[in-house]
């Protein structure tokens, strides 16, 4: 199987780039970003207070299924898929606030690890080289610079009703960076053996041709 890493800080492009490497070398994407935000959502419908004992009771009903639909992830948590609903701020800070905790790191660590015994794949995260797949083929880490990071969150989200300000996005993007790096379970952190990708003042095109010229030299 040959598997492929994606790390690196909210905003960096790291999932635009799983995606496109994943159409151009012909594999499987796993956006476990998704995941996280899937369990979110549904913990949200829940209305249950953010506290260890209720999280432990959360993940152990919990059902998590990944499936494909045009080559397009689809996650459904307990039958339930909130596609649509996963990029909203208030989804991404809860998602911030739970995944955390070390019962739901296991509860998709254990999906990640078959997913990736069953499929060429790119796989991209938070903590994918160091955790997840230490043994991946190829570990690309992304980050760009906090502006630039907030910038294209920013156009992401300004044409969108009731969409933050600049200066919220940059608030909210530092506040990540720092509850992904200084989480006690699997802080967000370059692998050893990860290639760093600063992204900050390349395309796209650039920084897809870069890994690709990578792997199929390494191949």
């Amino acid at each position: 199987m040959l598997n492929i890493a994606i790390d690196g800080h909210v905003g960096s492009g790291k999932s635009t780039l799983a995606s496109e490497l994943a159409k151009i070398l012909n594999l499987k994407m796993l956006n476990t970003g998704e995941i996280y935000r899937s369990i979110a959502c549904y913990f949200k419908e829940m209305n249950m207070e953010i506290n260890e004992e209720n999280i432990k009771k959360f993940v152990s009903n919990l059902n998590i299924e990944i499936s494909f639909d045009s080559g397009e992830q689809v996650v459904y948590v307990n039958n339930k898929c909130f596609k649509g609903k996963l990029r909203s701020e208030e989804i991404s800070m809860l998602t911030s606030k739970i995944s955390p905790f070390l019962v739901v790191r296991e509860k998709v660590l254990k999906l990640q690890r078959d997913f990736a015994k069953k499929n060429d794949c790119v796989m991209e995260g938070r903590d994918i080289g160091t955790v997840v797949l230490p043994n991946a083929d190829f570990k690309f880490f992304v980050t760009a610079s906090e502006f630039v990071r907030a910038q294209r969150r920013y156009d992401q989200l300004k044409d969108k009703t009731n969409a933050p300000s600049f200066e919220e996005i940059l608030e909210d993007l530092r506040q990540r960076d720092y509850n992904d790096e200084h989480r006690k379970v699997a802080p967000l952190k370059p692998a050893f053996d990860s290639i760093i990708l600063d992204t900050s003042d390349m395309t796209l095109a650039q920084t897809v041709e870069y890994c690709c010229d990578i792997i199929k030299n390494k191949k």
